[in-house]
């Protein structure tokens, strides 16, 4: 049972796309080549650059100040809790 090729194992010419090089470049002005079947230069959101999972750093976007209402909030309540005392 060895390997047959036939005409029916060749892949067909003129139905694949083109495989071509392209220009990425990401919202925080990094760019680098690639390749792609889309044909037309790409923009994205995040790359290896700018990710917090590739940089370390976490980026902490606050809308209307929501973030410090919670921490404000939260450390009042731990705050404001006395101590719970043994009873004698």
């Amino acid at each position: 049972m060895g390997a047959r090729i036939d005409n029916e194992d060749v892949m067909k010419s003129g139905i694949h796309p083109k495989y071509t090089e392209i220009q990425v470049t990401c919202s925080c002005g990094n760019t680098f080549a690639t390749r792609s079947t889309a044909g037309k230069p790409l923009h994205v959101e995040v790359c290896s650059v700018c990710h917090p999972f590739y940089t370390g750093k976490q980026k902490v976007m606050d809308t209307a100040g929501r973030i410090d209402k919670f921490r404000q909030r939260y450390k009042s309540k731990t705050a404001a809790t006395p101590p719970v005392s043994p009873a004698p």
